[in-house]
Parts: structure tokens; sequence; C-alpha cells
């Protein structure tokens, strides 16, 4: 039911790559249904030279990005023959941003597939620092053949 999944076999799994790909490492996977994963937020990130200079806070797009990200990962793994297929988001609804996330800060990505019909996937999800909601928001994908894409 669950299982670790590395930074190397997520990058098998979604085409992002440094300095988009978002999730270090997913500690918790259930086939259909939830993953959760785990992004840790260094001051090194290109975004902080600009977002703030003298107070760096984590774009909430970004958040949000790692979110969309880790629930690929859900959908890639629980499909039977991931390596043709591309998630793409579609929408996202109901966004709150409730605590600024910074440097030094790990954010635990918990997303949970509300629906999947055909194609295209419902998502919840949050993403927590210390056990706290940062971030919550709604969100869809589609998921496409990588020839037609």
């Amino acid at each position: 039911m669950s299982e670790n999944i590395s930074v190397e076999e997520i990058i098998k799994l979604i085409p992002h790559r440094y300095p988009i790909l978002l999730v270090d490492k997913v500690i918790q996977y259930e086939k259909n249904k939830s993953a959760t994963g785990i992004k840790n937020v260094t001051f090194n990130e290109p975004h902080f030279m600009g977002h703030f200079p003298d107070k760096p806070i984590m774009p909430g797009v970004l958040i949000v990005e790692a979110l969309a990200q880790t629930s690929g990962i859900l959908v890639s793994k629980s499909l039977e023959n991931d390596s043709d297929k591309l998630v793409y988001f579609m929408s996202i609804d109901n966004v709150k941003f409730r605590k600024p996330v910074v440097p030094g800060d790990q954010l635990e990505l918990r997303v949970e597939a509300l629906q999947n019909r055909g194609a295209v996937w419902k998502f919840k999800g949050e993403a927590l620092v210390d056990g706290k909601v940062a971030t919550e928001a709604s969100f869809a994908a589609m998921i496409v053949d990588k020839d037609n894409a």
C-alpha cells in the first residue's frame, strides 16, 4: 500500500527537471488514491533571489506546482503504461495560502484523488510545514499520450 519513491524514480515518472522539479521524494503512495511528497526548501533556489531579497518567501504558485507534481507522480505511478503518458494541469480552485514558506522549511505535500473519470483526474491537496497547513487547493489534471501532446 505505501512505498517510498526516490527522486531517481520521480524523474522517470514526470518530465520536470531542475529548477522546476519541486518534489524530492514521496514517502507515501496508494495507487489511484493518495500520495505524500516532500520538498526541502533551501535558500539556494533561484526564485529566492527576487522573492524577496530581504525576506525570502517561496512563491505560492510554486507550492501549488509542487502539489500538482505530487499528483502527477500519483497518476503516473498508478497507470499501467506510464512511460507513454503525460499529466497536464487543467485547473486550480479554492487555493488558500495560510502561512509563508521560507528557506529551511520542509513541505509535506499531501494529495488525494477525489475523482478519476477516463483521462481526467480531480484532486485536493495540502502543503504542510511542521504539521500546519501552509497552502491548500483543489485541482484537476488530464492524462495525454506523449505522442499527441
